[in-house]
């Protein structure tokens, strides 16, 4: 069995990727390329800032304007202050886990995750555990940023459980050499079926619906 559980962030602790996606939509689209909800979850979903701005310019054919990363984090901050919460079971579940080493192992910034865990209430579960692929220029799907949070906790990768929902994460997870449960509990998975399959085809070990199907591997 893992002896360390290690969460990737956004759709597994916050639930996040529907304001996140949403918002990025509207900031493509205010600098005059237009891009869907859905489009954003198939081309960003899972990555880091570096990457996502690298496949950003590269469908915009140029640079990014100089202040379009401020201009969205601003409206990326109101819209999260009109409504933003822990996965459904997330805060249970780490409640259960006494001891156990765990950590988190995202693509998001420092800032915004250390935030996030103040407003749930959920920072004592992590402590300084948090570890972030922000800035760095290989994100996942590369193992660097799991490899990172295992050694920050002292496991051996093998001996660790990670939790990622989207197929990137899973990718990264995997290439690290944990045992991956696939996430299927998220406000941005609709369809969770069609979502476990895509997880599965990835090659995740387990695939769980909500933390109840976790608190059972």
């Amino acid at each position: 069995m893992p002896t360390a559980i290690i969460f990737d962030f956004d759709g597994v602790i916050a639930d996040s990727e529907v304001r996140a996606n949403m918002t990025l939509a509207e900031s493509l689209t205010a600098i005059g390329l237009p891009t869907s909800y859905d489009e954003c979850l198939r081309d960003y979903y899972g990555h880091n800032w570096q990457e996502t701005q690298r496949r950003i310019e590269a469908r915009l054919g140029g640079p990014l304007p100089p202040d379009f990363r401020e201009q969205h984090r601003a409206r990326a901050r109101k819209r999260f202050a009109e409504g933003f919460a822990p996965v459904p079971g997330a805060p249970e579940f780490l409640a259960t886990l006494g001891d156990r080493p765990r950590a988190i192992a995202s693509s998001s910034s420092p800032a915004y995750i250390a935030m996030s865990l103040d407003r749930f209430g959920l920072a004592h579960h992590f402590g300084p555990h948090v570890y972030s692929a922000d800035g760095w220029d290989r994100g996942k799907p590369h193992p660097d940023i799991y490899l990172a949070a295992a050694k920050g906790i002292g496991a051996d990768p093998a001996a660790c459980l990670a939790i990622e929902d989207s197929p990137t994460g899973a990718q990264a997870a995997l290439a690290a050499g944990m045992t991956v449960v696939g996430f299927c509990g998220a406000g941005h998975i609709v369809d969770r079926g069609a979502h476990g399959a895509m997880l599965r085809a990835v090659g995740v070990h387990h695939v769980a619906e909500d933390f109840a199907d976790i608190a059972t591997i």
